[in-house]
């Protein structure tokens, strides 16, 4: 029968660790609604300027009619020799299998890609350590995301490659102070590269999120644009019912609302879709060539909002599942200590009527 003083000390222990567990759920929650409502934010000018380049769309021509290529370099499709993926994760733990899902996700990716030149840019420490630990990284690492695009002109680029899989780019620490400027940052690079023709794709491997029970785990292709405004998803998992369960449960406690974050965008829509004859002060190709990198660069940034708004989800779920699984071993644990109490008791009356007896 195990000591009661140290049945006590587990039952503390346990105790203490629930009181983390609670405040962590508590504060996961509070940074997930400011996730959402920057999510929400973000959304109207990525709506408008995507039903803006539909309207341009419709209204000049973006493939020469002689020869059938594409006027911006960004719409060229070649074949896929080398190949650029994005991988986003989250820069801390205690969230369940959040970025184990992500780095297996990317791990699948890569095997079906076998054979190809395929670069990779990690953003988030977890995905970084993880792919740092199989892949080496490139002679010369990809200029961080601050770099200035002066200091990206003069910087000479390295043929070498340090394997088929080479890591390009270590990006650690920007989402918990994401803006769009480091969205605008990676995407130029990666713009840049595709123009140059250093690479023949651009893949994005993210967490998409919707609500705290619709969420997805999704590899997108943003380059080249297929099709403007539908995105090209070329791998997506979907929640199962008992991590919708759980992630219900959890966010019911919180407080969080369950409601997709999506808008409907009606006036949007119909900028995209009217059949008036728009009159823009630029011409519509100058203007579409103008618009389209910053299309990439909102995409970008719409995945790295939606993966930090996941990562707080999935955190806020972990931590409940963690305060309602200590709250079960306190109850065992608790049964234990009164069932060693008991025999205790029992040992000792029984020690006393013998004792008694005996005389």
């Amino acid at each position: 029968m195990p000591n009661i003083l140290d049945i006590r000390r587990r039952i503390r222990s346990v105790v203490n660790t629930r009181q983390i567990t609670k405040a962590m759920k508590v504060v996961s929650a509070a940074k997930l609604r400011r996730a959402q409502d920057r999510t929400l934010a973000a959304r109207p000018y990525a709506q408008m300027l995507t039903n803006v380049l539909k309207s341009l769309v419709a209204r000049t021509e973006i493939y020469d009619t002689e020869t059938g290529a594409p006027k911006h370099p960004l719409l060229a499709q070649r074949e896929e020799k080398n190949i650029l993926l994005i991988v986003v994760t989250g820069d801390k733990g205690l969230a369940g299998a959040f970025s184990a899902n992500i780095t297996k996700a990317a791990a699948r990716f890569l095997e079906s890609k076998a054979g190809r030149n395929i670069d990779i840019e990690a953003i988030g420490r977890k995905g970084r350590d993880f792919l740092r630990r199989r892949y080496p990284a490139a002679p010369i690492q990809t200029r961080s995301l601050a770099a200035t695009e002066e200091s990206l002109e003069t910087q000479p680029e390295s043929r070498e490659r340090a394997g088929e899989i080479q890591i390009t780019g270590e990006h650690v620490g920007v989402l918990g102070k994401l803006g769009f400027s480091q969205a605008r940052d990676l995407a130029q690079n990666v713009i840049r590269r595709y123009e140059r023709e250093e690479i023949d794709s651009v893949y994005l491997v993210f967490n998409e999120f919707k609500s705290v029970i619709a969420q997805r785990l999704v590899v997108e292709q943003i380059l080249p644009i297929e099709q403007v405004g539908e995105p090209a998803v070329r791998l997506a998992e979907e929640m199962s019912e008992e991590e919708k369960k759980r992630a219900k449960q959890a966010a019911v406690s919180a407080g969080v609302g369950l409601r997709s974050s999506e808008k409907s965008g009606d006036e949007a829509t119909q900028f995209g879709t009217s059949q008036v004859d728009y009159i823009y002060e630029q011409p519509p190709e100058e203007l579409f060539r103008a618009l389209l990198p910053k299309y990439v660069g909102i995409q970008i940034f719409r995945a790295l909002l939606e993966s930090v708004a996941a990562e707080h989800a999935a955190r806020m779920t972990a931590m409940d599942s963690a305060t309602s699984n200590a709250t079960d071993m306190i109850d065992s644990l608790t049964l234990v200590m009164n069932r060693a109490r008991q025999a205790k008791i029992t040992k000792e009356i029984i020690e006393i009527v013998s004792g008694a007896a005996a005389m």
